[in-house]
């Protein structure tokens, strides 16, 4: 007896893990960013995709204080972070604050978070930025692991939001 298989239900293997590369989006990068976007969606279990429209997405990239990077592996965005680049009053100094961070969780475990992360502070020391600071829920352990693991230290603090209606 001859049993015919749907190869198409075995999933594909993951390239190797040298072949992910980190990019930074810049204007002419909306498609990828899209693609971001949406990983953000999906990971955090968030409607941020429906909420963000292509020209405001494009208007970000042109911002040269908002750091875009993607991980791609072939081309498709695996990962990916934003972050803003603060100025501060009291110095010439700025600051960076890591806003997303995020991995499909299939590519999780292969060193991209850390590389996204490594590739900020690159950046970072190359525009002379002193500190990153980034957000996270004291109960996100799977966040706060991470933070720590990659060289951050935590602080206990508590954040406030207001919301402004208009």
């Amino acid at each position: 007896m001859i049993r015919e298989f749907d190869f198409s239900l075995i999933e594909a293997p993951m390239n190797d893990p040298s072949s992910i590369r980190i990019n930074r989006l810049h204007s002419g990068d909306l498609k990828l960013f899209q693609e971001l976007v949406r990983l953000f969606a999906e990971v955090f279990e968030t409607q941020t995709a429906t909420k963000a429209n292509e020209k405001r997405l494009e208007y970000l990239l042109r911002k040269s204080e908002f750091v875009v990077l993607a991980a791609l592996d072939a081309d498709q965005v695996v990962g990916g972070l934003t972050a803003y680049e603060l100025p501060m009053y009291s110095s010439d100094a700025l600051e960076m604050f890591l806003y997303d961070i995020a991995v499909l969780p299939k590519y999780h475990r292969r060193g991209i978070g850390s590389s996204l992360l490594s590739e900020l502070r690159d950046y970072c020391g190359s525009k002379k930025i002193g500190s990153i600071f980034v957000d996270a829920l004291k109960a996100d352990k799977e966040a706060v692991d991470f933070y720590r693991a990659t060289g951050g230290s935590g602080e206990e603090v508590v954040h406030f939001s207001y919301e402004i209606r208009s």
